[in-house]
């Protein structure tokens, strides 16, 4: 019983010193061709331990092999890659995995040659998932197929692993093969690309994502992202979303808790890199690719406050329109009807309005819907372009334009049915300059004068952007109702009767589009809720179902998306879906744009107000950059309501907007900004005193604060933080503190007038430098050595201001702070150049003190003060550790 333990012990010991006998014998080639021949009469071993442990060794060996070529050349490809290979089919499970692991170690170490892996390695795999191989060597020979295919490219992918892959994933006799091919689907994807994913694996991946399995529908759900970002945006949008839709209603609860924890970075995929900046890298995409991707692309106006694509659909045939330059900053947004915006794709000049129809559109006008914001009429065909040609100032008026969420007008029936005859162009017309529509009438004097009421009282709130929309279109409405009433009195002889007109086309001309007393009513009523409600929308339930529909994704996943906060989902799919949604939102909110923020914002309030402090936590850390996506104004209407009451939660949702308060203050008007001075105190006080990390990292948001503001809110508002994170109980807080406040001296400093450094200076020296503790007075030392490394004051400044009271601290009685004193002395201000070169008084007092802590009574003061600094020299750590021991 004995004699095979301990054959096994031996065994395993050989297998663990054969790198170092490679290494002892590595000059003589015979010698190591000698034991790679041992090594390979061990991997027949029969003991499965001992085949193990060799497999385990077989990296290092490699890798020492391939560093010592010369010497022995061939030796990884002859001796020891057929023993990784046959290992993979070995009986026993512990060297098979142990084969896998030591197999992809050496391809991510680039240890195998191409030809290799071409010849010897992907085809034992592919002979291992056969019909009639093992189902757990099937299985383990799948995985590794695909978890091998981002290592060796797409070429070897495509033609060795792509075929047989197709084929495991229609496997319908093991479940477990078809789980592992869903589950590695998103790699497989990437690596081959968007041709070979759409014309061989979506068939594929639709049918896996309707496996009676769940285990397999639930593995698709978890890698949509991958196979979606694989794809064009047209079978994004056409295909995936349905099937993604079917998953989310899955039977299986664990597949709807997949579906929807993926489905925020799904909607992602579906973001236009013109209108969000993010891009899909896909590979061998050709220019002429990208271009057709783009015209298709769905390219939305995002708001006054930033740059963004317009939104432009073809009216048929060849009217598609180029973006050649994006808006200027601060221009007004534009809402067009179709087909009125027209640019050639060769020209780099801004977008142009053409009344003008493409050529093969003359004919199909009759049939185009007519638009609710742009009355003015496309000529017929046939009309001269100079006749019809309507003003720059009417392509532009407000009216037209108006912003979202503003409520559509539409045309009256007798309108748009008026618009499908044949009817004479403007030139035949008696009337001049216009056919009022029928069924509309003229705006009343009270109706005037309450409009005028309306815009009074709103203009005070006209920094926000949607009191601004609204303002807009009742100034236009105002504009048309006192045309309207002019041109009714003084054109009624003239106009026919309503029964009489064949059509009621309106001339380019015009003055003013028309406004039916419906139409105004409707308007009126959404601005006076929206007005008496403050927050509120004041929308009917339809009205607030439509303020949220987009066409940047497909509604029906944004619907599902933002069904995520409703509590029968919290029971019916996931308890912590919340949280899932939260996580996605700025991905979202980038997808969508900043002009389609409005389907978003009751989303995200209702999770800033849910009832798990995990929700919470992650928008805390989120909102920062959510405020990138949407501007400032914007940031500013909606997040900072909700920012200022993350700043009063638990402090596991505080620390989420603590790690990002720069970059989240530095988003605001400065006016803004300065509002938070008084709050930034609070910081101070946390739930659980020994929460030291909190205050740590608001010493490192006050350092990256200091350039927001004035040098006089820095001494009034951050200066007595920083002065009390100095004196904190934990070492690693008041290193950070320290580093604070020698950037506060080097701000303060620098402005003029320099009073605010001088003082600072002095309330260093009154507090810490004559404290009775010693651990402030070591604190103080501490604050001028950060000084003197970091040349937060310069020199000779410093020898003025800082170092006589620094100099008073050798005759300190705490060995602990003369200790310090002779380091930062000897250490850092001797090596300044400063005290190198020029022979003064400061220098010559600088020596003095040296000298008389060269001659202390602690051992430990007369060492630092004698020995060389580059010896001495210890780390930063170190200090701390030293420091908080006392």
């Amino acid at each position: 019983f004995q004699k095979p333990l301990g054959r096994l012990d031996k065994y395993a010991m050989v297998a663990r010193s054969l790198l170092d006998t490679l290494r002892e014998v590595c000059d003589d080639e015979r010698e190591c061709i000698a034991v790679l021949e041992r090594i390979s009469r061990l991997a027949d071993d029969s003991e499965p331990t001992v085949r193990a442990e060799l497999m385990e060794q077989v990296p290092h060996i490699a890798l020492f092999c391939q560093e010592n070529r010369p010497a022995i050349p061939y030796a990884f490809s002859k001796y020891l890659l057929p023993i990784v290979v046959r290992y993979l089919a070995d009986q026993n499970n512990q060297v098979r995995k142990t084969s896998q692991a030591a197999l992809l170690a050496l391809l991510e170490q680039e240890l195998i040659e191409r030809v290799d892996v071409e010849t010897k390695v992907c085809p034992v795999l592919v002979e291992l998932t056969a019909p009639d191989s093992n189902d757990d060597v099937k299985t383990e020979a799948v995985a590794i197929m695909c978890k091998m295919a981002p290592m060796v490219g797409k070429d070897i992918t495509e033609r060795l692993i792509l075929p047989r892959f197709c084929e495991m994933c229609c496997d319908c006799r093991m479940f477990h093969v078809r789980k592992v091919c869903a589950a590695n689907f998103g790699d497989i994807c990437s690596v081959v690309g968007q041709q070979a994913t759409e014309e061989m694996l979506l068939p594929r991946f639709f049918q896996l994502c309707s496996d009676n399995v769940w285990g397999v529908r639930k593995a698709c759900a978890e890698c949509f992202m991958a196979v979606s970002c694989a794809t064009c945006q047209e079978i994004r949008r056409t295909k995936l979303s349905a099937l993604f839709i079917n998953l989310i209603s899955d039977p299986s609860r664990w597949v709807r808790q997949a579906a929807f924890q993926s489905l925020g970075p799904f909607i992602s995929t579906f973001a236009n890199p013109s209108s969000s900046g993010q891009y899909f890298k896909e590979e061998n995409k050709s220019s002429e690719d990208t271009s057709v991707e783009d015209k298709n692309s769905i390219e939305k106006i995002r708001g006054a406050d930033a740059p963004e694509d317009i939104e432009a659909r073809p009216t048929g045939g060849d009217s598609s329109v180029h973006l050649e330059e994006t808006l200027a900053e601060g221009a007004e947004t534009l809402r067009q009807p179709p087909g009125e915006l027209s640019a050639p794709a060769e020209s780099s000049s801004p977008l142009r309005l053409s009344p003008e129809p493409p050529p093969d559109a003359a004919g199909s006008e009759e049939e185009r819907e007519p638009c609710a914001c742009g009355l003015a009429s496309q000529p017929e065909a046939g009309t001269g372009a100079q006749d019809s040609a309507p003003l720059d100032q009417e392509l532009y008026n407000s009216f037209h334009f108006w912003r979202t969420p503003l409520p559509e007008i539409d045309l009256d029936v007798e309108l748009q049915q008026g618009s499908g005859s044949d009817e004479p162009g403007p030139q035949g017309l008696d009337v001049e300059p216009e056919v009022p529509a029928p069924g509309s009438a003229s705006i009343t004097m009270a109706t005037r004068k309450e409009l005028e009421e309306m815009i009074e009282n709103l203009e005070p709130h006209i920094d926000d952007p949607d009191v601004k929309a609204q303002v807009d279109v009742l100034a236009a409405a105002l504009r048309a109702s006192s045309l309207d009433a002019g041109d009714e009195a003084g054109e009624a002889p003239l106009r026919a009767p309503q029964d009489e007109l064949p059509s009621c086309r309106l001339d380019h001309d015009a003055a003013g589009p028309l406004i039916s007393e419906e139409t105004m009513d409707s308007a009126l009523h959404y601005i006076h809720n929206d007005s008496d409600s403050g927050t509120s929308s004041g929308f009917s339930p339809d009205e607030e179902r439509r303020a949220k529909v987009q066409d940047v994704v497909p509604q029906a996943l944004l619907d599902q998306y933002l069904s995520m906060t409703d509590p029968s989902r919290a029971q019916t799919v996931d308890t912590e879906i919340a949280k899932h949604c939260a996580y996605s939102l700025p991905g979202v909110a980038l997808t969508l744009g900043r002009q389609n923020w409005h389907c978003l914002r009751e989303t995200y309030e209702t999770l800033a107000s849910d009832m798990q402090w995990k929700v919470r936590r992650t928008l805390a850390f989120s909102i920062h950059e959510l405020a990138v996506i949407l501007g400032d104004q914007l940031t500013a209407a909606d997040l900072v309501p909700i920012f200022n009451g993350f700043l009063k939660d638990l402090d596991e949702v505080r620390i989420g907007v603590l790690k990002h308060l720069h970059d989240f203050l530095k988003l605001l008007h400065i006016d803004k900004r300065r509002e938070y001075l008084y709050q930034l105190q609070e910081f101070l006080v946390t739930d659980n005193s020994r929460n030291w990390r909190f205050r740590a990292e608001l010493a490192e948001q006050l350092i990256l604060l200091l350039e927001l503001y004035s040098p006089r809110d820095v001494y009034d508002y951050l200066r007595p933080i920083a002065l009390n994170l100095c004196a904190d109980k934990v070492s690693s807080v008041r290193w950070i503190s320290y580093k604070l406040v020698s950037e506060m001296v080097r701000k303060l400093h620098r402005a003029a007038p320099p009073t605010f450094g001088a003082d600072l200076i002095q309330e260093l020296v009154e507090s810490f430098g004559r404290c009775p503790r010693w651990s402030g007075r070591q604190a103080f030392v501490f604050v001028c050595q950060t000084v003197i490394e970091d040349d937060c004051l310069p020199m000779d400044q410093f020898a003025v201001q800082l170092m006589p009271h620094l100099l008073t601290l050798a005759n300190d009685r705490v060995p602990n702070v003369r200790v310090l004193l002779a380091k930062t002395l000897r250490q850092t201000l001797l090596e300044k150049e400063h005290f190198l070169t020029s022979a003064s008084c400061h220098q010559e007092a600088v020596e003095q003190t040296i000298m008389a802590l060269q001659m202390d009574r602690d051992s430990d003061v007369k060492y630092f003060a004698s020995t060389h600094p580059a010896s001495t020299r210890i780390s930063e750590d170190a200090l701390s550790t030293a420091s908080s021991t006392y």
